[in-house]
């Protein structure tokens, strides 16, 4: 069982940056693949970003490539979402998500989920 713990939204102006962060309990951290999905009221899931359990592969939304950045650190059990140029579309609530599969931007394919922390772009 994994626990994961978001932290690091917030309002922010447009073409600002945020670092989201993402704690996951449990001693085998560095087995899981992560990732981050989005949501906003009345549409579906929106894959954002995933690394790899060694961090050596990441892969990213188009919407989001250029722009964002994933890593993680293993030995703290964390993993980061750097977002820099933010827009007015990229406000949702983000999820951190955890997969003992391969790499994926399937979010059926994650096992585990946070709880959400809430980013809001202003115009």
């Amino acid at each position: 069982q994994v626990q994961l713990v978001e932290s690091g939204g917030g309002l922010v102006q447009a073409g600002g940056s945020l670092r989201l962060s993402c704690t996951a309990s449990g001693r085998t951290f560095s087995s899981y693949a992560m990732g981050w999905f989005r949501q906003t009221p009345g549409k579906e899931r929106e894959f954002v970003a995933a690394i790899s359990w060694s961090g050596g592969s990441t892969y990213y939304a188009d919407s989001v490539k250029g722009r964002f950045t994933i890593s993680r650190d293993n030995a703290k059990n964390t993993v980061y979402l750097r977002m820099n140029s933010l827009k007015p579309e990229d406000t949702a609530v983000y999820y951190c998500v955890a997969t003992t599969r391969a790499l994926t931007y399937v979010y059926q394919e994650y096992d585990y989920w946070g709880q959400g922390t809430q980013v809001t772009v202003s115009s």
